[in-house]
């Protein structure tokens, strides 16, 4: 067995990339097979499938068969003799899979091949939309007359991540969990989805606050709170916008006056002198230069070409992993996930989900998301670290950073999109509805204070249905009956609501204090 495509060329030219989301093999005996592990797929060949010899040959194979690997592509072109390639390109001029590599040699390095430009042959699109999900399909296609191609990529030569159309993915785009929120919202009055949204929106900052241990103040809390409120209509895709951002959510003796210009990590202390590092972003001389091409990935965003939670992955997780300020990065990337999500469309105007909160209960779950990725840079980053804390990178690691494969992520963004509309957006409206038509048969007993009846209803609901002997002296101006009575109602709404609510605050009352998420595991603290 012997690899071939994209895993042969990165072993015969000993090209330092990433682990490959495609490998292929070229079998001694067998039938064509695949295996599958997770986003990640094995391909198994025939002897008959033989590519061929030369690199050219293996070239060809990994565009036909495994698709765009712009960081493998890039390593590559810098290093093979460009009279090679002039001569595989000339061998075949209008075939498809060379005039590929022609076009994606001159974007990726800025280099010329000493080729005359095509006279005929039908354009065909850089990346295959039935192979990629996050394309450009602007009203005007970019025609590259030289090639004769389309230009679909959605970034830059400095920075375009791929997003592969997995059976995981159309099955999640196939559910239609927009219009799925739109029918629950429907069957609710619209007082109800305000006072819905009012909670959720404060559960959400508080959320995204604890995933990073943090505890934001009042201030800090409406201020985040309403810039999630603006979630979709605001400019977040320049240096200078998202600076603007940043120091409305960190504390303000951290407040960034632009990308940074020192390298960070993200790590966890174990004591003095002894720092666990999770993960080291590019460079600061390579913030700007991927920004620059993550500003142009943003643009997509409102465009409505591409899938909202699909937008929402590659914004929101691509900006996390470039990482370009000092701090406030996960708060951003979190916050930008509900732009690209309003922006898009998908979250109705006035409304929130909750992402962060289940991020926050499934822990694990959202930082294996991060590490998919992040554990893959840093087998391949060399760095050192004084006795201040500070790490210096040694080597040189931004082709690393500029293509990421984010598959993964979006698979596992949609998860949590599903999760969050039907475990939290859902239930949070049942427990209103209930709450209410508890409040209206409880006041049919006794015609108490709206704060004392709230207070009934969220200690009785944590007794599950019953108040505690101690919690039964709190309201001594009740007479045994009526407790009953009241217990009784209370017991009906513990039919109706989802678990994860009993005990709540209620609505109406003031939720500054925030909502009951769990508790959060280790922090990771960016530095």
């Amino acid at each position: 067995m012997k690899a071939i495509g994209y895993l042969a060329l990165v072993e015969y030219f000993g090209l330092e990339t990433l682990t490959l989301e495609v490998c292929s093999y070229l079998l001694d005996a067998g039938h064509r097979r695949s295996v599958i592990d997770g986003s990640r797929r094995t391909e198994y060949y025939p002897a008959r499938a033989d590519p061929g010899q030369a690199w050219t040959d293996h070239l060809a194979f990994g565009l036909k068969r495994e698709g765009l690997n712009l960081e493998v592509l890039a390593a590559l072109f810098a290093v093979v003799p460009r009279d090679e390639l002039t001569a595989f390109v000339r061998s075949l001029p209008t075939g498809r899979y060379t005039r590929l590599a022609w076009f994606l040699f001159e974007w990726l390095t800025g280099e010329r091949l000493p080729l005359p430009d095509l006279e005929q042959g039908n354009y065909f699109p850089v990346m295959d939309p039935s192979k990629y999900l996050f394309v450009d399909a602007p009203t005007q296609p970019r025609r590259v007359r030289r090639q004769r191609v389309v230009d679909n990529l959605p970034g830059t030569p400095d920075y375009c991540p791929t997003v592969r159309r997995t059976s995981i993915l159309e099955a999640c785009i196939d559910e239609r969990l927009d219009e799925r929120v739109r029918r629950v919202l429907n069957r609710y009055p619209a007082e109800i989805a305000a006072r819905a949204a009012q909670y959720l929106f404060i559960k959400e900052t508080k959320s995204s606050y604890r995933i990073e241990q943090l505890a934001p103040d009042q201030r800090r809390t409406a201020r985040f709170v309403e810039l999630l409120r603006q979630a979709g209509n605001l400019p977040c895709g320049s240096e200078v916008e998202l600076t603007a951002l940043q120091r409305l959510i960190v504390d303000e003796r951290y407040a960034a006056t632009g990308f940074r210009e020192c390298q960070n990590y993200v790590g966890r202390s174990l004591g003095p002198g002894r720092e666990l590092v999770h993960y080291v972003p590019p460079k600061p001389e390579d913030v700007r230069p991927l920004m620059r091409g993550w500003e142009a990935c943003s643009r997509l965003v409102s465009s409505h070409q591409v899938h909202p939670v699909v937008a929402a992955a590659v914004v929101g997780f691509g900006f996390v992993l470039i990482h370009p300020f000092e701090d406030g990065n996960g708060r951003l990337h979190r916050f930008l996930i509900h732009h690209a999500l309003a922006a898009g469309g998908f979250t109705p105007e006035g409304v929130i989900f909750p992402v962060s909160a289940v991020m926050l209960r499934d822990r694990a779950r959202y930082d294996a998301a991060l590490e998919w990725y992040s554990r893959d840079v840093m087998q391949r980053v060399e760095y050192t670290m004084n006795e201040a804390g500070e790490l210096s990178v040694l080597n040189d690691t931004g082709l690393h950073y500029r293509y990421p494969d984010l598959t993964r992520v979006t698979e596992e963004l949609f998860g949590f999109v599903r999760e969050t509309v039907d475990r939290e957006f859902t239930a949070e409206l049942e427990y209103l509805a209930a709450f209410d038509q508890a409040r209206g048969r409880l006041a049919s007993i006794v015609d108490m204070p709206d704060a004392r009846m709230d207070l009934f209803i969220r200690l009785a609901l944590q007794g599950n249905g019953r108040l505690s002997r101690n919690k039964r002296k709190s309201f001594a101006e009740l007479t045994d009956d009526e407790v009953g009575r009241m217990e009784v109602v209370v017991g009906d709404v513990l039919t109706k609501i989802s678990p994860d609510l009993r005990g709540a605050e209620p609505v109406g009352a003031d939720t500054t204090d925030g909502a009951e998420v769990g508790d959060s595991a280790d922090a990771t603290e960016e530095v």
